[in-house]
Parts: structure tokens; C-alpha cells; sequence
């Protein structure tokens, strides 16, 4: 006899955010928790919350989100991680969804999170990639880049990188690691930190493409950082170069 119990389930996303209107549930547009959502309803025939670790913009891909939620069901995690894949669009995929305690919370457990921005140093156009990275041109100095990346992790107030923000809400944040890599003409800038405001990767990628392109010196982007305000920082990166890879758990759950 298989009796059904409440448990808790825990689950690493990923998705191309190309036709999300974000990731956040919104009444009658198309989200990622809306959509798994729907699948976990639908699986268990009752309605049935997901709760996710951090939000992305509309655009915004993801290859290690995670999502939680609760089921009363004697389905073993195996079973549900292939119902539900069964369920869901082909723009959304699950991985690794385990048991976790009753009350993980994914976003609140999370220790660090791990994005990920690509950018496309050419003046000729990948059609195949338009999605997935910002075409900059060719003419960027990576090295100034890398050097102003560095400053990050010694800033702890990042209000002048930040979209609108709740009143009362902390802007300091910890980043631990800001970093580029090359390879012929592919960037990608990966940051670390212990959590994001909203558009804040983006905000610093589009002041470092500024660094890049020699519009914006050094000691601009270190005083930027430090006492600028978000108009200064200028053009925000656009939505679709940028991924959520990794949110990382000191315990309850490992992706």
C-alpha cells in the first residue's frame, strides 16, 4: 500500500527566457513559475505553488534555477521529475529534483548565486545567436575590462547599479568573484554574490562595455561605483546575454 504524505520537493531549472515575460508568476502572461506551476497542478490535481531562488527578467535564461514546492503524493522524486518533464513546454527543463526539508526555502537558503553574461565581439551578425549574446562589436579592450571587473568585490553598496528597489530594502550586497574569459570572439563575464538587486548584473555589464569601448575611464567606473547614481551608470545591457547558472546551498539541496 503506497499512502500518500506532504513533502517537499526541490528541483534545478533551466529555460530560454526569449518568450518569458520573466520569471515571477503574473496574471495571464506567460512566466517560468507560471508554467511549472501548471505542470505541478496539473500532476498532483490541486493547485500546487512553486516558489523559486531569485528572479530573472523577461529575456533572461537560466540553466540553474531552482524551484521548490509541496505535494501530497506516494510518487518517489524519479517519478515526479519525469511527470513533470512530461508536462512542461519544450522552453523549460528539470534536473535533479530531490527531497528536501519542509521547510527549504529556495531563495532564503541560497547561499550564492552564479550569472553568467555572454557578449559577441563582432561587427558580423550570428543569426543562430541573437538570443543568447549581446553583439558589442569588435573593437573592446578586455583588459581594461578585467581590471574594472576587479573593483566589484570591494564594493559593498551597489544602489548605483540597482532598477527601482522596495522602499527600506538593503542595497549592499557581497560579490565574491567578477571575472571575464575569452575565447576567439566570445566574452563572458561570470559574477558571484551572495544575492543581485534587480537589473544590477546588467547595469554593471553595460558601464563595463562602456570601459571596453574607452567611454568610460577606470577611475569613472571606480567613482561610479562608489558614489554615482543609476542614470550615471548608463545603458542598461540588454535582457537576453545574461543567465542565471548556478545558486549554490550550504545544505537542504545541491544542484
Amino acid at each position: 500500500m503506497n499512502d500518500k504524505s506532504t513533502v517537499r520537493f526541490a528541483a534545478t531549472v533551466s529555460y530560454d527566457g526569449a518568450d518569458f515575460y520573466g520569471s515571477q508568476r503574473q496574471p495571464e502572461i506567460r512566466t517560468v513559475q507560471g508554467e511549472i506551476e501548471a505542470a505541478t497542478s496539473d500532476l498532483f490535481n490541486t493547485v500546487t505553488p512553486v516558489s523559486l531562488a531569485g528572479r530573472t527578467d523577461a529575456g533572461v535564461h537560466a540553466w540553474g534555477q531552482v524551484a521548490s514546492f509541496e505535494a501530497m503524493t506516494s510518487l518517489s522524486a524519479e517519478t515526479v521529475e519525469r511527470a513533470l518533464g512530461a508536462r512542461l513546454p519544450d522552453d523549460i527543463a528539470i534536473r535533479n529534483l530531490k527531497l528536501v526539508p519542509s521547510d527549504f526555502d529556495p531563495r532564503r537558503w541560497a547561499e550564492s548565486r552564479w550569472y553568467r553574461y555572454t557578449l559577441l565581439a563582432s561587427d558580423n551578425k550570428f543569426p543562430l545567436f541573437r538570443t543568447f549574446a549581446w553583439r558589442v562589436g569588435a573593437a573592446l579592450d578586455i583588459e581594461n575590462m578585467s581590471e574594472a571587473a576587479s573593483f566589484l568585490t570591494d564594493i559593498q553598496d551597489f544602489r548605483s547599479c540597482s532598477g527601482p528597489v522596495d522602499l527600506g530594502r538593503s542595497t549592499q550586497r557581497n560579490v565574491t568573484s567578477a571575472k571575464f574569459a575569452c575565447r576567439d570572439c566570445w566574452i563572458w563575464f561570470d559574477i558571484t554574490a551572495n544575492a543581485f538587486l534587480p537589473q544590477m548584473v546588467r547595469r554593471i555589464m553595460g558601464a563595463l562595455v562602456r570601459v571596453g569601448k574607452e567611454s568610460l575611464s577606470l577611475d569613472e567606473f571606480s567613482n561610479l561605483l562608489r558614489e554615482g547614481d543609476v542614470a550615471s551608470v548608463g545603458p542598461v545591457a540588454p535582457p537576453h546575454g545574461l543567465a542565471l547558472q548556478k545558486v549554490t546551498y550550504a545544505r537542504g539541496y545541491q544542484s
